[in-house]
């Protein structure tokens, strides 16, 4: 097989050993424009794993829904009735809404971000208190310092516990002591800490001061009856949240005598939208970073194209006296495409070795920590393998030009040429 031509590739180095300085310069227009490749697309999927960093532990097809105040008048009810949510409507929504996976209704002692007076020991946390089921760990985890979130025992036994939030410790306790196991105290009633947890970076609904108790206890601690502030929802990945989140509002209007063309007297957040902004934004930036890299690397290799052109003209009595001696415009156009070949896929491999460094310093300096922007900005195997076979495949077709012209050579021409 031609590949395996010891006098081929013997030639070949020859030929580009002769001008070492050109054939480096020539090779710098490939290894930037590998570098430049690279380095779009690692900081593209740095990004990339960046936003769904920042949107861990929450469910990407999530729906969160509270009750407003009627805009239209309906059914003898005026404008500006204030719609009051039940207990009884997560009941109704899970089995008339088959799409749902999992639903957590919450309330929240006061109005919507009410703070209400954590007690402990002479000290006070202004804080945020929320009556939940442990469902709602599966649509917006909670990242536990220390402890256990809210569990299915203590709603069914309505224990008196709470989870709270790294500033509500700060603000009762000192630094270090311990707080699992210990009780405070919201509007008379006493809770044992068994948990706290770091609020999210990213959306951060919950505030950055909470107190979580089990939703049975809220209602018999502070007598709410059986109300319910919002409710969050999530379903699975194939679900198409607009669709149900319009079959939500419609079972909803119809149990409050909310007119059907009304749009403020239920309130709803798709968490999905916001997903899908997010993941349409990084592709597009993909796409970009691959367009313009491919364009970069397109321009190295015609630089190679360009300089074998003119290696090509300084060989012409070579090249006629390699024809005259029998060699067949095969042979000749192998030879060329060739040396294309080789400093292509040098330089190829040059610039990528050298861009992974690079996106390993980046990734020690710029994606370390909680706030970082970049999450391991890396290119994956499927990326480097296209590249790669990219700058191959381009090489060859460059290589073209030069070994055709290399062909085209009359050997009696090239023999008379001084």
């Amino acid at each position: 097989m031609w590949l395996f031509d010891r006098d081929l590739w013997s030639e070949v180095f020859n030929t580009l050993g002769k001008n070492l300085f050109r054939t480096f310069l020539t090779m710098l227009g490939v290894i930037f424009a590998m570098v430049i490749l690279m380095l779009l697309l690692g900081s593209s999927n740095g990004l990339a794993n960046g936003f769904n960093n920042l949107f861990a532990g929450t469910s990407s097809n999530s729906l969160f829904v509270w009750s407003q105040s009627t805009s239209e008048p309906y059914k003898g009810f005026e404008r500006g009735r204030r719609i009051k949510f039940k207990t009884e409507d997560a009941d109704i929504l899970r089995k008339q809404i088959p799409e749902i996976d999992v639903l957590a209704p919450r309330i929240e002692l006061g109005s919507h971000r009410g703070i209400a007076t954590v007690y402990r020991n002479g000290r006070t946390s202004g804080s945020s208190v929320y009556g939940d089921y442990p469902e709602i760990d599966d649509i917006m985890k909670k990242k536990l310092v220390e402890g256990r979130f809210l569990n299915r025992s203590d709603t069914d036994n309505s224990k008196k516990v709470c989870v709270i939030g790294e500033e509500t410790y700060k603000l009762l306790f000192d630094k270090g002591e311990e707080a699992i196991g210990e009780d405070v105290r919201i509007n008379g009633v006493f809770f044992s800490i068994v948990g706290i947890y770091k609020p999210n970076d990213n959306i951060n609904i919950d505030g950055e001061n909470a107190v979580f108790i089990p939703f049975t206890t809220f209602q018999k601690a502070f007598n709410s009856g059986d109300r319910m502030g919002w409710m969050a929802i999530s379903f699975s990945d194939e679900t198409e949240v607009p669709i149900v989140e319009a079959k939500i509002k419609k079972v909803l209007k119809a149990k409050y005598d909310i007119s059907p063309t009304d749009e403020r007297a239920i309130g709803s957040f798709d968490m999905s939208e916001v997903f899908k902004s997010v993941s349409i934004f990084t592709l597009v930036l993909k796409i970009v970073s691959l367009f313009v890299g491919i364009c970069s690397l397109l321009a190295g290799v015609i630089a190679i194209s360009n300089i074998l052109l003119i290696t090509v003209k300084e060989r012409t009595k070579e090249i006629g006296v390699r024809r005259a001696l029998g060699a067949t415009p095969r042979v000749v156009r192998r030879q060329v495409i060739l040396e294309a070949a080789v400093i292509t896929i040098f330089a190829g491999m040059v610039g990528f070795a050298i861009s992974i460094g690079l996106l390993n310093l980046i990734d020690a300096n710029f994606a370390q920590g909680n706030d970082a922007p970049f999450r391991n900005p890396m290119v994956t195997i499927p990326q480097f393998g296209f590249s790669f076979l990219l700058m191959v495949s381009l090489s060859l077709l460059i290589g073209l030009i030069p070994a055709n012209r290399a062909v085209r050579v009359k050997p009696i021409d090239a023999l008379r040429e001084e």
